[in-house]
Order: structure tokens, then C-alpha cells, then sequence
């Protein structure tokens, strides 16, 4: 009988214990938050940035391609 409550005593006190220490992750300090969110977003606008650069690039390549694409139907023509 002692063991089972000493078990179940063991039991609570580390369900107790393991709470406050999850609850405590979850609410950060309002600093801490925003430097997150920064660095959030500036990780972001990098992503975008290089996506937009590859978008950028293969546009070029694409107009690049029709340009000579037309260059030589015009010169089958003749």
C-alpha cells in the first residue's frame, strides 16, 4: 500500500514539475517575441528576394529565347 502511494506521490510531482516548465516555453518575454518575429521576417524577405531574382533571371532567359527564336524565322523567310 506504501508503494503504490509513494508511486502515485512520484507521479504527481512529476507531472507538476514537467508543467510549469512547458508553460514557461510557451510564454516568452514580449523582447524575445519580437526579436523572433524579426528575424522571422527577415529571413522571409531573403527568400522572397532570391525568388524574385530567379523569376527575374529566367524571364530574361525566356525573352532572350523568342528574340532569337524570331530572328530566325525572319531569316527563313527570306
Amino acid at each position: 500500500m506504501k508503494r503504490i502511494a509513494a508511486f502515485l506521490l512520484l507521479l504527481a510531482l512529476s507531472v507538476a514539475v514537467s508543467i510549469p516548465a512547458q508553460a514557461q516555453r510557451e510564454n516568452r518575454s514580449i523582447g524575445e517575441n519580437g526579436r523572433e518575429a524579426r528575424r522571422a521576417a527577415k529571413q522571409q524577405q531573403k527568400y522572397a528576394k532570391k525568388t524574385s531574382k530567379k523569376q527575374r533571371k529566367a524571364m530574361k532567359k525566356y525573352q532572350k529565347a523568342q528574340k532569337k527564336a524570331t530572328k530566325r524565322s525572319q531569316r527563313r523567310k527570306r
